[in-house]
């Protein structure tokens, strides 16, 4: 049927497809000293990221609960709670990435911190360059939040939960530090693949460890104990001579 002359027609309207832009990453800043807090937080925001800030342990704790950053740089020295209780408080319920950024230069304060559950250790003073450089490598490592990630992992009689952070042999619990639990981690998210020893140390202690690689058999020594593995019959993990270990995929694989 024709249309009457002077009838307006319909008018056709087609969706726009909107793009939104993908949010930067954030950064919480926890520190005490304003000027080295003022002085991150401008670095940081002139590359781009969104800054939060902290001064003291108790704040930090709950900014990480509240604002869920996608990094935290964390100082040792703070009022009331030490950076290392505070990161052990934030590993009870995140894998959130935690760079210590500390005047602290000696070993022992850097093993510390990484068995408190950091991820990395950046002493004062610093470039911005190296800085920022950290933080990237930090927002590359694999993520337990992303759609579809592993959340457990199972051979023979070891299961290791990533969600809850344990790791049970036949049913009984492992009692690993924060070390020895990325460790084996890292070995089980990459089962059925020989993970180069360099590899590793950058992963758990940081780009400074590579070619440490007698703090590596220490301390993969360590955690076969504990996993009941005996010399000549290597249940889980296996030491591939001159390039670095593998996590078995499957029994007897």
């Amino acid at each position: 049927m024709a249309r009457p002359l002077g009838c307006a027609l319909p008018m056709i309207t087609r969706r726009r497809r909107i793009s939104v832009p993908p949010k930067e990453p954030s950064v919480l800043i926890v520190e005490d000293d304003p000027d080295v807090l003022h002085m991150i937080q401008e670095i940081l925001e002139q590359k781009g990221y969104r800054v939060f800030t902290a001064t003291d342990g108790e704040s930090a704790i709950g900014a990480v609960g509240k604002l869920n950053p996608d990094v935290v740089l964390l100082d040792l020295m703070l009022p009331g709670m030490d950076g290392y209780e505070v990161c052990e408080r934030i590993r009870k319920f995140s894998e959130i990435p935690i760079i210590i950024v500390s005047a602290k230069v000696e070993d022992e304060d850097k093993v510390k911190g990484l068995d408190s559950g950091a991820d990395d250790y950046l002493t004062k003073p610093f470039s911005a360059s190296e800085l920022v450089a950290r933080i990237r490598a930090a927002l590359r490592r694999p993520s337990l939040k992303k759609e579809g990630a592993q959340t457990t992992f199972q051979v023979e009689d070891l299961v290791i939960d990533f969600a809850r952070r344990r790791v049970t042999v036949g049913g009984k619990l492992v009692p690993v530090t924060t070390i020895e639990y990325k460790l084996i981690s890292h070995l089980a998210l990459n089962a059925g693949r020989v993970v180069p020893a360099d590899e590793l140390l950058e992963a758990i202690w940081g780009k400074d460890a590579t070619g440490n690689h007698h703090l590596l058999q220490v301390n993969v020594a360590r955690l076969r104990i504990k996993l009941g593995e005996e010399k000549g019959n290597r249940k889980y993990i296996r030491t591939e001579h001159g390039t670095g270990y593998l996590m078995v995929k499957e029994p007897g694989g």
